[in-house]
């Protein structure tokens, strides 16, 4: 039998997954421990972390690695995303958690995470799966990945995360003007549309959506009314209608909203356009949810599940 773990920091929590392999399974959970962290509250506008986003993070790793004092350094991979990865300061932020607490955060390029998420795609979609494309919305970068077998086609990373657009676009999610959604629609359209190759959805192919804000936006618009009540998919005419309901909400009410999280309340607006925007520009009329993501890439091929 063999295990992985996989530490994924982030800005809003640092998660410790823990997983084995049985025959006749994939990943069976050993043991899921998350930290909470607020890292958007920390970074300055350059994306800097200050002191105390610098501390959390120590804390947060510190408390994960101990969840389980049986795992020994080796059999964790750690990394951290954009947060901290497209941070000013990031090698001081590697550094010291490393020095305070024995695990060195590594950071994986956007297009290694793309692939990454297109490999945990592929094997939830299981071994009929033919043309997939997979989406996927962080805080600071899209990816963007297709194929048809095993490994992906085509990856990209674009500047385009949720975090990133409502910190340039949308200070602190505040509803905005008619003007200015046009505006963010024109910027993430030219984005997309400069994007040489960018993959579209082929006929008789599906389309994975790996993200928490794919699977936010499908339980907000489950719960509307405006489709059939199925959390696991998303529909453009219905991500249209969310998107006019979270424009017109500030961040305090939007946290009341069926399946909004609160910390996730703030740049719940940009996630639904930068969905929009993605499924337009690729061709997708629907989307299906897909719970696995590059974490789950990392714990398969570290299980050296994919072939």
């Amino acid at each position: 039998m063999r295990q992985a773990g996989v530490l994924d920091v982030g800005c809003h929590s640092a998660l410790l997954t823990v997983v084995r392999r049985r025959p006749g399974t994939v990943l069976e959970p050993v043991l899921s421990h998350k930290v909470r962290l607020r890292l958007h509250e920390t970074l300055d506008r350059k994306g800097r972390l200050d002191e105390a986003g610098v501390k959390s993070v120590e804390r947060a790793v510190a408390e994960a690695v101990a969840a389980d004092p049986r795992l020994r350094g080796p059999d964790v991979y750690a990394f951290a995303t954009s947060v901290i990865r497209d941070a000013p300061n990031r090698d001081e932020i590697i550094a010291r958690v490393a020095r305070t607490t024995g695990t060195r955060l590594c950071v994986l390029p956007g297009e290694e995470e793309a692939r990454l998420a297109y490999v945990a795609a592929r094997q939830w979609a299981g071994p009929t799966a033919g043309q997939l494309l997979v989406l996927d919305i962080g805080g600071g970068t899209v990816e963007i990945a297709s194929g048809v077998a095993e490994q992906p086609g085509a990856t990209h990373s674009l500047p385009l995360g949720a975090r990133r657009i409502t910190r340039d676009w949308l200070p602190a999610g505040t509803a905005p003007t008619q003007r200015r959604l046009a505006e963010i629609r024109q910027h993430l359209c030219r984005s997309l549309q400069a994007v040489p190759g960018l993959p579209q959805a082929e006929p008789g192919g599906r389309v994975l959506a790996c993200s928490k804000t794919f699977e936010q936006l499908a339980r907000l618009t489950a719960a509307q009314g405006k489709a059939p009540r199925n959390r696991r998919q998303l529909a453009l005419p219905e991500l249209r209608a969310s998107v006019s309901l979270l424009a017109g909400t500030g961040p305090s009410r939007r946290a009341k909203l069926p399946g909004i999280s609160r910390h996730r309340a703030e740049q719940s607006l940009a996630g639904a356009l930068i969905a929009e925007s993605l499924m337009e520009a690729c061709g997708a009329e629907h989307v299906e949810i897909c719970p696995w993501s590059t974490r789950e890439g990392l714990l398969l091929e570290r299980l050296g599940v994919p072939h």
